[in-house]
């Protein structure tokens, strides 16, 4: 079984100070030499060849001129390039839907070594106790998972998450070796006017001197400078150039985001200047097991930066030692005396098909395959889960436009940002019909935590294609931040009927039409997370997502489920729809679907 040596650096022993001392100075032969390969010397800017790479306790000990120094085994890299193993700045472990085990198993054959995680997606089902379980379960495995702790739980004061943080519960994580800093801040109007718990958050890191990463989607000017006197110094948000170029200017590192949601690496890469690709690292934000599985982790956002210009060098660093700085892992990110040896060996520099990794300097993977199994998920009873709603009939589902002109969130294709439209739709007895205005569906949020009884109801266009219509429905219980139940559809018995199978199956997804369940994914874990393996949640998602689109006319830049998620997301322009209504983002309000009121 795998183990980690996560800790190995930092908790040395004397006799292990003094074999590493003996190894990097040849008094002793290094434990293992990993040679004929070209090693990346991310600190030089430069691709060694004709060296061997020396390893002692996990560590790499000296960088050496071939067959120069003794090893007592030896790792034949057969002409392969010895990268730094790869970090991702900002990700949820939770959106893999997988429990952080799982996770490991996932991208570790994709030569990543470190992931930044902010756990606010099970805090806000559970809150203290989804952190430590998290913690719990990422603790001893052959990647190396680091947290920030959730700053807004819930996102914002005009939602029911299932728990509240306040700085006093988030205090006592900081004592946990594997905890950074403070995670995204998505109330940015909490930090503009104030809010005293957040500034006590703010001030409980800065106290600390630890990092603190922002989220601030379309903030500029002064508003920007704000958010970084505050103590804010990274976004993931960004998805224009000037909101990049704003940032940097400001001295914040900018994480270039390219997720199954988002993707905006494909724009932001462009912004990246030898002057500036310092400040720059990568980061998946919310990736799929699907779309690990066909395009990479890590790897893709290097195979992309390079095929757009960037050298391999400058995108390398972005992957390792640049996201290593800004979170002071001073054991990571570059293969170099003193650092781990976590590696990811790759064929080129333009595909960087990952041939193996290691971690500590062992086998972990090679061709996409474990080297040795991990252990078993943890399943604590708590963290199973439970899905509250108040009651719930087709009923709930009424959307009043008695004007006949209506509030509508608007998809923007391959983003998670929306518009907000005014049309003019078509209603019966004053309620909205889905079946009378094609290309528009109903969508709602059910609060699911306390059986409180909220919902919020909207109308959604850019989910079907314009002429299309939605006879059934497509239902989840992961909506960031604060996972409710969001559903959309085009008929109230049938979201009706995705509800109630959510309920009985403890959350995850359906696809419901006619009353019948065609398709679904059970994620017993918090309604968010399975303990099964990648593949067979991968190969279930793609099944869920397959029967969503030859149901419904589905447009090809939105996802069926992920796309619903983050229309529950009140901290993202434009309309959004929580368990209390539907709410504009930049006036910070609920506001009636109807726009004449």
């Amino acid at each position: 079984m795998l183990q980690s040596t996560q800790s190995a650096l930092r908790a040395v022993t004397r006799e292990q100070l003094e074999r590493r001392l003996d190894a990097a100075t040849h008094r002793t032969p290094a434990e293992v030499r990993f040679t004929n390969g070209t090693v990346a010397d991310v600190f030089s800017g430069t691709f060694l060849t004709d060296v061997d790479v020396l390893v002692t306790d996990g560590v790499v000990v000296d960088c050496v001129p071939t067959g120069s120094a003794e090893a007592l085994e030896t790792v034949d890299l057969e002409g392969g390039i010895l990268l730094p193993g790869f970090i991702d700045a900002h990700v949820h472990i939770e959106s893999s839907m997988l429990v952080p085990e799982r996770f490991a198993e996932l991208v570790l054959p994709h030569g990543t070594a470190v992931v930044i995680a902010d756990p606010h997606e099970i805090a806000n089902v559970l809150g203290t106790e989804g952190i430590r379980y998290m913690l719990e379960a990422s603790e001893g495995l052959p990647l190396d998972i680091r947290f920030m702790l959730p700053s807004c739980v819930p996102a914002t004061p005009f939602e029911h998450a299932g728990a509240t943080l306040d700085a006093e519960a988030l205090r006592p994580f900081y004592a946990h070796p594997r905890v950074l800093g403070l995670g995204e801040v998505m109330n940015v109007p909490g930090v503009l006017g104030k809010d005293p718990d957040l500034l006590q958050k703010l001030l409980d890191a800065r106290t600390l001197a630890r990092p603190i990463d922002g989220h601030a989607p379309g903030v500029l000017r002064e508003a920007l400078s704000a958010c970084v006197v505050a103590g804010i110094t990274s976004d993931h948000e960004c998805s224009t150039l000037e909101e990049m170029r704003e940032s940097i200017r400001r001295g914040m590192c900018v994480m270039i985001r390219q997720g199954s949601a988002a993707k905006n690496l494909p724009e932001l890469i462009r912004g990246v200047t030898p002057e500036n690709a310092h400040m720059c690292m990568f980061c998946n934000d919310d990736a799929n097991p699907a779309d690990i599985a066909l395009e990479g982790h890590m790897e893709k956002h290097l195979r992309m930066a390079v095929a757009a210009g960037v050298p391999a060098m400058t995108a390398v660093r972005m992957a390792t030692i640049n996201a290593a700085n800004r979170f002071g892992l001073t054991e990571s990110g570059a293969v170099a005396p003193g650092r781990r040896a976590d590696f990811a060996v790759v064929d080129d520099l333009t595909n960087f098909r990952v041939r193996a990794t290691y971690h500590g300097g062992r086998l972990t993977s090679r061709d996409g395959k474990l080297s040795a199994p991990l252990r078993a998920p943890l399943r604590p009873e708590g963290v199973l889960s439970r899905v509250r709603t108040g009651r719930v009939d087709a009923d709930t589902f009424a959307v009043d436009v008695p004007s006949g002109r209506a509030r509508v969130i608007g998809l923007v294709p391959h983003e998670i940002l929306t518009t907000a439209r005014e049309l003019t739709v078509r209603t019966e007895a004053g309620k909205f019909n889905a079946a009378l205005n094609p290309g528009l569906v109903k969508v709602a949020v059910l609060e699911r935590h306390h059986a409180l009884g909220t919902v919020g109801t909207g109308i959604l266009s850019g989910y079907v294609e314009a002429d299309a219509f939605m006879p059934g429905a497509v239902a989840t219980t992961i909506a960031h931040d604060s996972h409710n139940i969001v559903v959309a559809g085009g008929s109230d018995a049938d979201m009706h009927a995705a509800v109630e199978r959510l309920r009985e199956i403890g959350g995850g997804m359906t696809v419901v039409k006619d009353g019948r369940v065609l398709a679904e994914l059970a994620l017993p874990c918090a309604g968010l997370m399975s303990f099964e393996t990648g593949e067979s949640i991968a190969a279930e998602l793609e099944h869920v997502y397959r029967v969503a689109r030859e149901t419904f006319r589905i447009r090809d830049a939105v996802e069926p489920v992920m796309t619903l998620a983050f229309l529950a997301l009140p901290v993202i322009p434009a309309l959004r729809v929580t368990d209390e209504g539907l709410f504009d983002v930049l006036g910070w309000k609920h506001v009636a679907v109807d726009a004449e009121r």
